[in-house]
């Protein structure tokens, strides 16, 4: 009963053990889907089973019969629109980072977004290249396809570099969609938990780095061959700087004054955000201005820039991936697979939250796998969601995916009518663009500090994801990163907190006995916590903190003991004991024995329970024993382990654990075990972990209860009276220990 006194409570209840609660209050039989029962009904087939699947295959069908047509439409092609002119000069600046013709960029930026139409949940996110994916791509495109296969140089050659060069993006983007897509089909949406924010932003951040490093070869316009190797990054800048003497004027002129203007334009639609009806469209602004500066100009031929050059009018003919490529590029059809999910996850959650609809993380790795196998067949690369061209499309008022419709309206119309406009525009232009949209993960190193001062374990995760990804690539770095982080979390949890307890201002909380001064601590009594899973990689460290906390070890002091009694039946049967009824008197000079005798001698017997019914009288080993025979004090009586934030034990743990509770039990020391969880207990029930010294009336609901037991237990022990009472009924807890309490053994209850 809970009675409520003012912000107080009083709660009078029976002193309860797992045992005796189980006994008290009848529990309900759940019976627990095996692994084929789940698999059964993931097979099973019914009409309404036949329509779930189908609306969650397929979400357009819930969300556009209730499409708001009135209200939303309006703002979804306002929204659309610009989203579109923003995906068209991002597919053609993000094209170089896969160094791969300008136009398969705006393949990149039309297939997918059909495709998420119709498979995708988010309402928001607009779906096509993202600089990190398509340098990822340009990786594996320079590895298979180096830039001194060009040779001679000659336009023909070129020409046939280039297509093998897109028929490996193609191919590797088809393979991250098949990865994407079987991940999505065995409800494998879990994984992206594996990536932190705190490594997603490390890792953005080191391929910004390398983004702004790639570009550098198109606005100083030197042939600058690529290195995907570890420390590439640093032959890169070798090769640049070494030509540094042959940069093109006119192109870094151009970039950087094209960097300036869209840094300071996109810094006014962040400042004055609230004020702005839509966020001015400085890059496609730029793109028309530099497109007609450089068409009556003609930079081409007076200055010697690179320019785009003529886009391919309409689309390729849908293709088969190389089966030899795909054998090529494996792993890094994985990392890319992965890693376009995650970042596109990411920022659909967050549009997911701010709008609240609901976001299925395996429909979103199906939407992206059949967008990119798509796009990869029509010779498009990897596409995920780029971070600026999502903030356009909400910020301009995108409501659903119809925005994303409208924006492939106007690439489709790039495509099909329009795109011979730009092949007058330098690429100087579009590595500005592309360096332009880089500045938000460049803002990502504020972060370190952040994360220093809130968890340096997650600021050494930032520091490690990013030094490996910027020194050793994306895909190895990638690697090392996920592997370095499943490391922290291994150590965090091989040195798991380990402290000794107290009550706490004498009711039924307990705390650090180090943090409180307002302490009691029950006399005889350790209460110990680990707040951990326990497992084979810290087990040892919790024995040893078990042992450290009672101050003893007890298979030392159990041999210790054994060793004694062994000596003292001997002495006894040569004569040199004599038994009073106090205590033994040597008859003779002592003998001692080292502990290399103790240790070696018979050890296995050493380790067994104490055995006292043949001698004449019951040792009392915290008095004085006979010369000659010494054995550690023990102080305590009983340990309380609180178990209520172990949420595992593994068979390795249950092993040790039972053994160390054995070896306590056998110098007479209770063990209780407090606030384990019904799964632990059935765990250990199925690992043989009880037995005639390990019973399951050791366990006991809270701390309070294993305390409370304890002190009337030895109430009991003291005082005939208080035995005789018990033997009549069971008493109640109050679960207040009185402040006039003198001695463990005048607990009220």
């Amino acid at each position: 009963m809970v009675e409520p006194v003012g912000n107080h409570y009083v709660i009078a209840r029976p002193v309860y053990s797992e045992n005796a609660f189980n006994e008290e209050h009848e529990k309900l039989h759940r019976y627990h889907k095996t692994f084929w029962d789940h698999l059964k009904l993931y097979f099973s087939c019914s009409p309404q089973r036949v329509k779930k699947i189908a609306l969650n295959l397929f979400p357009v069908i819930s969300w556009l019969p209730a499409y708001r047509f009135r209200e939303w439409v309006l703002s979804d092609i306002v929204s659309g629109i610009n989203t579109g002119l923003v995906a068209v000069l991002q597919g053609l600046a993000f094209a170089l980072l896969v160094n791969v013709p300008p136009s398969y960029g705006l393949y990149a930026a039309f297939f997918p977004v059909l495709v998420y139409f119709i498979f995708g949940t988010s309402r928001h996110i607009s779906v096509g290249p993202f600089p990190v994916l398509s340098l990822m791509v340009g990786g594996v495109v320079t590895r298979l396809v180096p830039d001194d296969s060009i040779g001679n140089g000659n336009s023909t050659n070129i020409s046939a570099i280039n297509d093998e060069r897109v028929m490996v993006a193609a191919s590797v983007t088809f393979l991250s969609g098949i990865v994407q897509l079987l991940l999505g089909i065995f409800r494998f949406g879990f994984i992206v938990i594996y990536l932190s924010q705190s490594l997603i932003s490390g890792f953005t951040t080191a391929a910004a780095i390398h983004v702004l490093v790639s570009q550098l070869k198109f606005m100083f316009q030197l042939p600058v061959p690529g290195f995907n190797k570890p420390f590439g990054i640093i032959y890169t800048l070798e090769s640049i700087f070494s030509q540094i003497t042959e940069t093109n004027v006119a192109d870094l002129v151009t970039s950087l004054v094209v960097l300036l203007i869209v840094f300071v334009v996109k810094e006014m639609n962040d400042r004055y955000k609230e004020k702005l009806p839509t966020p001015i469209p400085i890059e496609l602004l730029v793109t028309v201005l530099a497109a007609l500066v450089s068409h009556f100009v003609n930079f081409e031929e007076k200055f010697n820039v690179a320019v785009v050059g003529k886009l391919e009018e309409g689309f390729q003919t849908p293709v088969a991936p190389d089966v030899g490529i795909l054998q090529n590029c494996i792993g890094d059809g994985i990392s890319i697979a992965i890693v376009g999910f995650a970042v596109a996850f990411s920022v659909a959650k967050v549009y997911s939250i701010k709008h609240d609809y609901p976001l299925d993380g395996n429909q979103e790795l199906i939407a992206f796998g059949l967008g990119n196998i798509v796009g990869g067949s029509f010779k498009g690369f990897a596409s995920s969601t780029a971070l600026s061209r999502s903030g356009v499309q909400e910020s301009t008022g995108g409501k659903t995916q119809i925005a994303g419709i409208i924006s492939s309206v106007i690439v489709l119309v790039v495509i099909l009518a329009i795109g011979f406009l730009l092949a007058p525009l330098q690429k100087s232009v579009l590595a500005s663009l592309a360096l332009g949209n880089l500045k938000g993960m460049l803002m990502q190193f504020k972060e370190v500090g952040i994360l220093w001062r809130k968890d340096k374990y997650d600021c050494v995760i930032w520091v490690v994801t990013f030094l490996s990804a910027v020194f050793l690539g994306l895909d190895i770095g990638l690697a090392t990163a996920v592997a370095f982080q499943l490391l922290t979390v291994v150590i965090r949890s091989q040195i798991p907190s380990c402290t000794v307890l107290a009550n706490v201002g004498r009711s039924n909380i307990y705390r650090n006995r180090k943090d409180y001064t307002d302490i009691y601590e029950p006399e005889g009594v350790k209460i110990f916590r680990c707040s951990s899973p326990i497992f084979f990689a810290n087990i040892e460290f919790f024995r040893e903190k078990l042992i450290t906390a009672v101050g003893f070890n007890p298979l030392r002091v159990l041999r210790k003991r054994n060793k004694a009694l062994r000596k003292i039946r001997k002495m006894l049967k040569k004569g040199e004991l004599r038994v009073t009824p106090v205590c033994l008197i040597c008859m003779a000079n002592p003998m001692y024995e080292s502990d290399e005798e103790l240790d070696n001698n018979k050890i296995e017997e050493l380790d067994q329970p104490t055995i006292m019914t043949d001698l004449p009288i019951r040792i009392n080993w915290s008095t004085d024993l006979p010369p000659g025979i010494t054995v550690p004090q023990v102080n305590i009586h009983s340990i309380i382990l609180d178990f209520s934030s172990v949420s595992f034990l593994d068979f390795s743990a249950v092993t040790v654990l039972r053994k160390t509770l054995k070896e306590f039990v056998r110098l007479n020391i209770d063990v209780y075990i407090a606030g384990a969880h019904e799964g632990l207990l059935d765990k250990l029930e199925r690992s043989a972990f009880f037995d005639e010294e390990i019973k399951p009336s050791m366990f006991f609901l809270t701390i309070h209860d294993a305390v409370l037991h304890i002190l009337l237990k030895n109430d009991i022990a003291s005082s005939p009276k208080l035995k005789l009472s018990e033997e009549k009924g069971r008493s109640n807890d109050n679960v207040i220990i009185p402040r006039n309490r003198q001695r463990s053994s005048e607990c009220t209850v």
